[in-house]
């Protein structure tokens, strides 16, 4: 089994790409779904981040309020890397029970875990390929604002925080360029999906 990363910058289209490329037959995971999966009531993640921010994360229904606990962290680097630090290694850990069954099916599939954090984690090494999706910081900042409902000053506090695209260029085997338009991306991907389907597994 072939295992690709997949990443990039806020609102550069890496669901659009993870989504083409499992509708070519990979195996798609959503590391963000497992991770909020982890701080779901009885995942391995709830109750060590209550005892570690307070019940003032939690909303009116128990759960954890995904605003209040971003809006606690997401100031504050050393608050940021202890959530980081309780979510991320149960993320890996589901992300690698995932992919054993998928390779115990299909041991000539590809299986593609989709990331905002790959590289900054060092999870990236884990992977024989990795993809970087990327477009203009401009591009970023409009479509962020459109899809979050987000000011502008927010939006690139948050890119301002997370590693530039020019360098997680370094690390990426392939870089589909998503300032185009849904057409171009496609094909780019369709390119990349043929170029892993060649190499031996």
């Amino acid at each position: 089994m072939l295992r690709i990363g997949l990443t990039g910058g806020l609102a550069c289209g890496k669901t659009f790409v993870g989504e083409a490329l499992a509708s070519y037959g990979c195996y798609l995971i959503h590391a963000d779904e497992l991770g909020r999966e982890a701080l779901l009531p009885g995942g391995p993640a709830f109750e060590p981040a209550i005892r570690e921010f307070g019940p003032e994360i939690l909303g009116p229904d128990g759960r954890i309020d995904r605003r209040r606990l971003a809006s606690r962290v997401f100031g504050d680097p050393a608050a940021l890397e202890r959530l980081n630090s309780l979510v991320h290694p149960e993320v890996a850990r589901r992300e690698e029970e995932l992919m054993a069954g998928f390779a115990a099916r299909e041991p000539k599939g590809i299986a593609v875990v989709e990331a905002a954090i790959l590289i900054e984690t060092g999870r990236y090494k884990c992977f024989d390929r990795l993809i970087l999706v990327a477009c203009p910081e401009e591009e970023q900042v409009a479509r962020a604002m459109l899809r979050d409902g987000a000011e502008e000053a927010e939006v690139r506090a948050r890119l301002s925080r997370q590693m530039p695209l020019a360098e997680k260029r370094k690390y990426a085997d392939f870089v589909i360029d998503t300032s185009g338009a849904k057409e171009a991306t496609l094909r780019q991907t369709r390119a990349v999906y043929e170029t892993l389907r060649r190499m031996e597994l």
